[in-house]
């Protein structure tokens, strides 16, 4: 064993932080006269090795003592003492016991352990010994024994890098865990430093391949050209550079049997037609473990007891996985390309026969093939169908395109490939997938999945160019994916909030491609967008009720958005279950978020806020699984608009920020309506009714910075409101008179129930003061009609505060106290406070939640909180007064008295109190 006197500093450590801290923590120990142990395990290439030299290199940088360090030679692994022997070796000074006397002789795990005491007695010693795993197992036992009897006082701290615990049992252990994907992309900055920027695909499958293994990404990246990591030079397949790193995984298997090797074997060779993640079928490898001619008891015993593998082989129920992903592949690895071909060749025999589907047995023959075959690439192509899953007939077609012997067949099948891999939501696979199509396009295919891609995280723009091109290539030839290119280039259309661009999109739809259901949603929604309202509404219609026998994802998908065109949002919520079911029952996942984002939508204009919030939250998981930002800044909006009810008000802008962030830079009006939309009605529920003019104003106005054309109508209530309470109406009537006129016209023409009773409650905020009360009355009666809290409430609350903002307090409070029930039912806290607030300034009492002992104005009544709060923001007495619908006399009365409860003089003490 050769040992290691010199430690090199090593590079920086991505994502160690808290596996460093540990080491400093001992390290701290020691040099306060403590000792003890650390064992970290890990697989290989996860950087144990990298940790025990940053703990070397630290420890006589400071010059805190003398340190031991040594690393296995597993050629040595049968010698006796030759780890211990290594490890003596690399001390700098003499030693009370010689090295050379280790050998032959031995040394006693109890002189060991008084070795190392009375070289801390001296100054404190830290020991390092790197792969112990691989060390004889007499100085593997003497070193565990020596190392749990150093504690307090003994000066001597033992860190042992290993590949598991074996020997070392009782001893403080930390396990690495592969980097998380910050630091992993952080090391491969570092690593490709100097070679230009790394091509967006490339870095993708780099950091997909190496799966948080930052020796394997090492290994990878410099293996690459500097063209291929640019993107200029394809990518070879499989990306060389995980040599070194399987080999030493392979290595922990080199004292297994013979027939374990070849049980192993199979079981690697039997994940190959799985999919990645399911393990192996255990009745399989029973039956070829037989025909190898493996005892039965073998079987058994590796099968059913880990043990017997060494720990490579993990049985759950029926299924047999590997312990670790890079183990199976280091099985593979190591095994004779002749050999590995007939395990290939003995599995599909067994996997064929009647009644089995024939995509098993291909694989296994792709597997098995020494080079192309235009036969075998036919049959894995023509066995890549439905019902198989996404992912499996993506891995399939990937396997007919490389046994391809013809360019063009070999590209149309990456095409596929790639296809079936965005539909199972791999969009990183996807792109490495197409990647490899070269310089045969495969007709309209490539320019299809690289548009339906680019909807989910591009710019919409291009997402439409991209989809109407390869619809342009695709009609003459392949009309099931012409109306898919066209119907997805009118999506990102929507999402732009171009009417025009989306009718252009959907008129290009040939009608006697389509069915009946199709057709009508194509015309009906082209009639609306056309002025056509009424005859578009019949035939949405038609399509609504057609999708009630439908199964199909896209088709329950259509007739959702056109309930929520036609206004019909409880018919929405239904279809939009009724989808999500769909999607999740037969996929493709790639439309999960999509179906989760419609549902929640439709769950907000009914009024269900916290299942629009549930199905939100989902749909943002699925949406940064299945790679697709675009739909995650949607359902950001969506979580907005739901925080803006429930609150808290940090939410709602949170969300907002995300949603605005992500809308940008990729064109998502849409998006970006909503959610100013929903900061709008948190500034409302603040009390900051001007804030949220101003952000509504350019929304609902015509012009060039128009909010969404399908949406913005919806915030017109919002508008009007705010103007009306901000005390700007008679500054904004024309703009105010063209929103409710145009907010009028849409009334007529949409059956969403709760849109007639907003337009009401507009009419009276905009009456004079003896005519509003008869519009309030109105818009009740339809909320009465139409149901939900939230629009009740609010409708109630205006009305009080109308009536208390007349001197009739008596009056305000009903429809005050109504509000609050109503608003805490829905639990929506902040509009639940407003109107607590309204209601004790109408003379009523009003329980007040405890603040807590950190807030400075809990000792306050609610009104004098709220005039703290906006004075501390800088407002004026009077436009605290038009904030709270009170006189500036009220407000400048409850001023003196908090300035007297808080102890303070002046505004600017306020506002230092509350920044504290």
């Amino acid at each position: 064993m050769t040992p290691s006197t010199t430690v090199h500093s090593p590079f920086r450590l991505y994502g160690r932080s808290g596996e460093l801290a540990v080491l400093d923590a001992l390290s701290s120990r020691l040099r306060a006269g403590d000792g003890g142990a650390l064992v970290l395990t890990s697989p290989p290439g996860l950087g144990r090795t990298a940790l025990l030299r940053r703990a070397v290199t630290d420890y006589r940088e400071r010059r805190d003592g003398p340190v031991l360090y040594a690393a296995a030679a597993p050629t040595e692994q049968r010698l006796p003492y030759s780890g211990l022997h290594a490890l003596l070796c690399s001390a700098t000074g003499p030693l009370p016991l010689a090295p050379d006397r280790i050998l032959g002789s031995g040394i006693t795990p109890g002189g060991l352990l008084g070795l190392l005491k009375g070289l801390g007695a001296e100054q404190p010693l830290l020991v390092c010994v790197d792969d112990a795993h691989a060390w004889d197992p007499d100085s593997r036992a003497a070193l565990g024994f020596a190392a749990r009897r150093l504690g307090a006082g003994s000066r001597v701290a033992v860190v042992i890098g290993a590949a598991d615990e074996t020997g070392f049992a009782g001893l403080p252990a930390l396990r690495l865990g592969p980097l998380d994907d910050d630091a992993t992309a952080a090391l491969l900055d570092r690593l490709t430093e100097g070679a230009g920027e790394v091509d967006p695909v490339v870095r993708s499958e780099l950091l997909r391949e190496a799966a948080g293994n930052p020796r394997l990404l090492t290994g990878l990246a410099g293996r690459l050209t500097p063209d291929q990591l640019a993107g200029r030079t394809a990518l070879p397949y499989p990306l060389p550079g995980a040599e070194s790193v399987l080999d030493a995984h392979a290595a922990h298997l080199d004292g297994l049997s013979p027939d374990t090797h070849t049980l192993l074997l199979l079981a690697a060779a039997a994940e190959e037609h799985e999919p990645e993640g399911a393990g192996a079928d255990a009745a399989l490898l029973l039956r070829a473990g037989a025909r190898a001619g493996l005892a039965t008891a073998h079987l058994d015993r590796v099968l059913f007891a880990p043990t017997g593998s060494a720990g490579a082989l993990q049985r759950a129920g029926s299924r047999v996985h590997f312990s670790h992903p890079l183990l199976r592949r280091a099985v593979l690895h190591r095994a004779p390309p002749g050999r590995r071909r007939a395990v290939h060749e003995l599995l599909a025999t067994l996997l064929t026969g009647p009644g089995a589907p024939p995509l098993p047995a291909l694989v296994q023959r792709a597997c098995a093939a020494p080079g192309p075959d235009a036969a075998l690439a036919g049959q894995l192509e023509a066995a890549a169908v439905a019902p198989r899953p996404h992912a499996e007939r993506s891995a399939a077609l990937a396997r007919a395109a490389a046994l391809s012997t013809d360019d063009a067949r070999r590209a149309a099948r990456f095409t596929a490939a790639a296809d079936q891999a965005r539909l199972a939501g791999d969009t990183g696979r996807a792109r490495a997938l197409l990647a490899r199509v070269g310089a045969h396009p495969a007709g309209g295919g490539a320019p299809y999945v690289r548009g339906m891609l680019a909807l989910g995280d591009g710019p919409a723009a291009d997402a439409r160019e991209a989809l109407l091109t390869a619809a342009a290539l695709l009609a003459p030839h392949d009309p099931h994916r012409t109306l898919d290119a066209l119907f997805g280039a009118a999506e990102a259309a929507w999402d732009l909030g171009d009417a025009i661009a989306y009718l252009d999109a959907m008129t290009r739809i040939p009608v006697v491609a389509t069915d009946r259901a199709m057709a009508q949603y194509r015309a009906g929604m082209c009639a609306v967008l056309g002025g056509h309202t009424d005859r578009g509404h019949a035939l949405l219609r038609c399509c609504l009720d057609r999708s009630d026998r439908a199964d199909d994802p896209g088709e329950l998908l259509r007739a959702g958005a056109a309930a929520l065109v036609l206004g019909e949002v409880e018919e929405a919520c239904r279809t939009g279950a009724r989808a999500l079911a769909a999607v999740r029952t037969r996929g493709p996942d790639a439309l999960l978020p999509r179906a989760l984002e419609q549902l929640a939508y439709a769950e907000l204009r009914v009024g269900r806020h916290a299942r629009a919030r549930a199905h939100a939250l989902e749909g943002l998981h699925a949406a940064r699984r299945t790679g697709q930002p675009n739909a995650a800044t949607h359902l950001h909006a969506v979580l907005a608009l739901s925080a803006s009810v429930e609150g808290p008000a940090e939410a709602c802008a949170a969300h907002a920020d995300a949603a605005l962030a992500g809308a940008g830079p990729h064109g998502l009006t849409q998006a970006a309506t909503l959610a100013t939309w929903a900061v709008a009605r948190a500034d409302l529920a603040a009390g900051r009714p001007g804030e949220a003019a101003a952000r509504l104003g350019p929304l609902v106005r015509p012009g060039p910075r128009t909010g969404h054309f399908a949406t913005r109508l919806l915030a017109v209530p919002c508008y009007v409101e705010a103007v009306v309470l901000s005390g700007r109406a008679d500054n904004e009537a024309e703009e105010l008179a063209c929103a409710v006129r145009e907010f009028t016209l849409w009334t007529a023409r949409t059956t969403d129930p709760q849109v007639p009773a907003q337009l009401a409650r507009c009419r009276a905020l905009l009456a004079p003061p003896e005519e509003a009360a008869a519009w309030y009355e109105e818009a009740l009666a339809h909320h009465d009609r139409a149901g939900g809290d939230f629009e009740r409430a609010r409708t109630q609350l205006l009305h009080g505060q109308s009536l208390r903002r007349r001197r009739r307090t008596r009056e305000a409070r009903g429809p005050l106290r109504d509000a609050l029930v109503a608003f805490e039912r829905c639990s929506a806290r902040a509009w639940a406070d407003r109107a607590g607030g309204e209601l004790r300034a109408a003379g009523e009492a009003v329980d007040v939640p405890d603040q807590g002992s950190g807030d400075p104005l809990a000792g306050l009544t609610p009104q004098q909180q709220r005039i703290a709060r906006c004075v501390a923001e800088g407002a004026t007495n009077r436009e605290v007064a038009v904030r709270l619908s009170v006189s500036p006399r009220t407000v400048d009365h409850h001023l003196r008295n908090v300035f007297a409860a808080l102890g303070i003089r002046s505004r600017t003490e306020l506002a230092r109190l509350l920044d504290r």
